[in-house]
């Protein structure tokens, strides 16, 4: 590992103002303090934690702002109000719509962008606004729409979100009393099978006590005629529905100057060190990995974080990334969620469930540095019980969880 040469702070460049951005924003706080003098590179003013926007819907969550400019008080960084453009590697210069940036280290966090994946479906994700579905819902309720199907389709991205559609839909038309057949239709062989056997049998159980069907091992294509068609490939099986519910297709979000794959997506090492670039890392869902999910995107940004960190002269000894799954399954109202827990790296068995949290604080993203934060901004969940230093708070479960892993 060659170390930065300088004497003086090292200028690092975060781009990006998600999860992946802050979570190295507060971990580069944290292992390299003065070591490094950090930007923070986002266009927006916030935020936004996203994880619950699901259930705003129907009234039992929503998405969360919080302002960068709290973020880059708090760790002593600057915010520079801007959008990404293009990288010279050669000059280390990160172009932005409010002009140049120098660096000595980028962290490239920008995220990938979605497109709908059927045109004859209602497509949903974390940024949809929560009248997207009420219009399915007032149809639900008033008998239009008898027959739903939730489809997920081919291609990297993350799958829970369908299942807690599927869910709160369910129980919100049980609720009514009104009849509704909901359908899931996912490529993964087994309901959620990226957690493992046990969250396989759990998820499965909440499905089935919700009253919805599931159809596995379908890549799923959306046909209108006298109804809409979904055709499951390569069974041709036919599922004759009223309306479709998809999450989009993702792509990677192309900067300037960053080679990617034909997908857009950027191709990084063990490290997350962006592959054929000096001095560049990236992390969250704009990086070539098939799962897209906040707390990967956390993990992710550790890894970078560390890496920068000890080539600033740091006592740290970088890890690589070594993706731990962690999820909360929204179940609705009045049912308990399912927490799940998976080392996709190996050696995690059956993985874990329950259905309290398996990590604490208990958020739906579980990142080392962005969660206690997050947590320790909202009195509720924190009720005193996370110490801070310099704005930032250290040492909670979670943080144990990730030392001794």
């Amino acid at each position: 590992m060659t170390t930065f040469t300088s004497q003086s702070p090292q200028r690092v460049v975060i781009a990006g103002g998600g999860v992946a951005g802050l979570e190295a924003l507060f971990a580069l706080h944290a292992l390299a303090r003065d070591r490094v003098e950090l930007t923070l590179v986002a266009p927006r003013a916030d935020f936004v934690y996203r994880p619950l926007a699901v259930a705003e819907p129907f009234s039992v969550g929503r998405a969360r702002h919080t302002p960068l400019a709290d973020a880059v008080r708090d760790v002593g960084a600057r915010h520079v109000a801007a959008a990404v453009e293009s990288v010279d590697p050669e000059t280390k210069v990160l172009h932005t719509s409010a002009g140049p940036i120098e660096y000595d280290a980028l962290v490239l966090a920008v995220g990938a962008q979605s497109t709908p994946a059927y045109a004859r479906a209602l497509t949903w994700d974390d940024r949809s606004e929560p009248d997207q579905l009420g219009g399915l819902l007032l149809d639900i309720e008033q008998g239009y729409t008898k027959r739903l199907a939730v489809v997920i389709p081919p291609g990297p991205g993350w799958p829970l979100p369908a299942y807690e559609l599927a869910l709160l839909i369910a129980r919100q038309a049980r609720g009514m009393c009104v009849d509704l057949q909901t359908t899931l239709v996912t490529p993964e062989h087994a309901p959620l099978a990226a957690f493992g056997p046990r969250a396989v049998e759990a998820v499965s159980a909440e499905l089935e006590a919700a009253g919805v069907a599931i159809e596995t091992s379908a890549y799923a294509d959306v046909m209108a005629g006298h109804a809409t068609t979904v055709v499951m490939r390569p069974s041709d099986r036919r599922l004759e529905v009223d309306r479709v519910v998809a999450l989009p297709h993702l792509g990677g979000r192309r900067v300037g100057g960053v080679p990617a794959d034909p997908d857009g997506f950027v191709e990084v090492d063990e490290h997350c060190r962006v592959r054929g670039m000096a001095d560049v890392w990236a992390a969250g869902d704009g990086i070539a990995f098939p799962i897209k999910f906040g707390g990967l995107a956390a993990e992710q940004a550790d890894a970078a974080a560390e890496d920068i960190a000890a080539r600033a002269g740091a006592a740290v000894e970088p890890r690589p990334f070594r993706p731990v799954l962690r999820g909360r399954l929204l179940t609705g109202p009045a049912h308990s969620d399912q927490w799940m827990r998976y080392d996709a790296a190996g050696g995690g068995g059956e993985g874990e469930t329950a259905t309290q949290a398996l990590w604490w604080p208990p958020s739906k993203v579980a990142g080392r540095y962005l969660s206690p934060w997050l947590a320790a901004r909202d009195d509720e969940a924190v009720a005193g019980h996370l110490p801070r230093s310099g704005g930032v708070p250290v040492q909670t479960d979670l943080h144990r969880e990730f030392a001794a892993s």
